[in-house]
């Protein structure tokens, strides 16, 4: 599934979560082992291939579209599930859409949302379970228990690569004081970074699902998580190259398979070095703008005068302060600031090395 897709599964699974007031119609048809197809749209695509049926546009309750779910035609809400348009609907989509269900309401649901591109859930009165139809996509919601019994695997994997990754940048750090780091250390934390990003992405789609019995898992994700997607950020400002932008790293970085991501080749062409250049051991030279942004009260403008003005880290670090006193707007206190933060960043690393 791509970004794009998740990113809109998960705005229609917000709809669906418990706690809505569209979930709690639903679960009604649950418990009354009723069936139902239930479209999320007002547009045109779906108005041409309706028939029959009768125009209601009234709120939607849980009430009111349980007992419109007992006649035999389709169900058509808002794109926002918050009116009831019409009801006892007859859709006629394309049969030669391609479908791979077998059920009657399945299929005519699956081949609706690839031909108009709208939401389209499926409720089967035999199996008693709620599938969602997104375009090419299909999701079937969980039982709130198998669903808790996934978060917390999903969160127990997603605690272990964090911890790989903790330790993984606290590696970087030493070394970057060394002056010993090599492409091969920076690929390894973009590599597990990225990993940790899309394990929380497949948690949080599942704390949306949860709804609100999920906001304590929620919370918890957030604190795992911290400021990575900012530090995975600073690490790419630090070892890019000269012609690729950051945004374009994090694009390609989006659009790479778990395959080319475990491909340290190709994640040096990401990063805007040619395949010849890509020599894993080569040492590679820190810019300095993650370390610096570790150091309390410090502006993002100074940092940047720092880096284009010193050029690296190396240079940041061997500076006195009287040297970086001279780089626009530091001043003699931040200047004392920045070198003092550098060597307790430094005692730290070395500290939790030895830990």
């Amino acid at each position: 599934m791509t970004k794009k897709s998740r990113k809109k599964l998960i705005e229609y699974l917000k709809l669906l979560s418990p706690g809505t007031i569209l979930r709690e119609g639903l679960d009604n048809m649950l418990y009354g082992r009723t069936g139902a197809l239930i479209v999320l749209s007002s547009g045109k695509k779906v108005e041409d291939i309706m028939e029959g049926g009768f125009n209601i546009d009234t709120p939607l309750t849980p009430s009111n579209i349980y007992e419109l779910a007992k006649m035999d035609g389709s169900i058509i809400l808002n794109n926002r599930a918050t009116r009831i348009l019409s009801a006892n609907v007859h859709l006629n989509p394309d049969p030669d859409v391609q479908s791979r269900e077998t059920g009657i309401r399945h299929r005519i649901a699956e081949r609706v949302s690839k031909q108009t591109g709208s939401a389209v859930i499926s409720i089967s009165q035999r199996r008693n379970v709620i599938t969602l139809y997104l375009e090419e996509e299909k999701y079937v919601l969980h039982d709130l228990s198998i669903l808790l019994g996934k978060v917390s695997q999903a969160l127990k994997t997603l605690e272990r690569h964090k911890s790989v990754l903790d330790q993984a940048l606290l590696n970087l750090s030493a070394l970057e004081f060394e002056n010993l780091v090599t492409l091969e250390e920076v690929i390894s934390v973009l590599q597990r970074s990225e990993m940790v990003l899309r394990i929380s992405e497949i948690v949080e789609q599942y704390i949306v699902e949860l709804g609100v019995e999920g906001n304590l898992i929620g919370m918890q994700l957030e604190e795992l998580l911290g400021n990575l997607t900012e530090e995975q950020g600073l690490v790419i400002m630090d070892y890019q190259s000269s012609d690729r932008q950051k945004e374009e790293i994090l694009r390609r970085l989006e659009e790479s398979c778990d395959e080319e991501l475990m491909d340290l080749f190709h994640m040096g062409t990401i990063l805007g070095y040619k395949e010849e250049q890509c020599h894993l051991g080569e040492p590679v030279q820190p810019r300095g703008y993650r370390l610096l942004s570790k150091i309390p009260r410090l502006p993002w403008g100074i940092i940047e005068n720092t880096v284009q003005e010193l050029g690296c880290l190396k240079e940041i670090i061997s500076s006195s302060p009287e040297r970086l006193n001279k780089v626009e707007g530091i001043g003699e206190v931040r200047a004392r600031t920045i070198n003092r933060g550098l060597k307790r960043l430094r005692e730290q690393c070395l500290l939790e090395k030895i830990i």
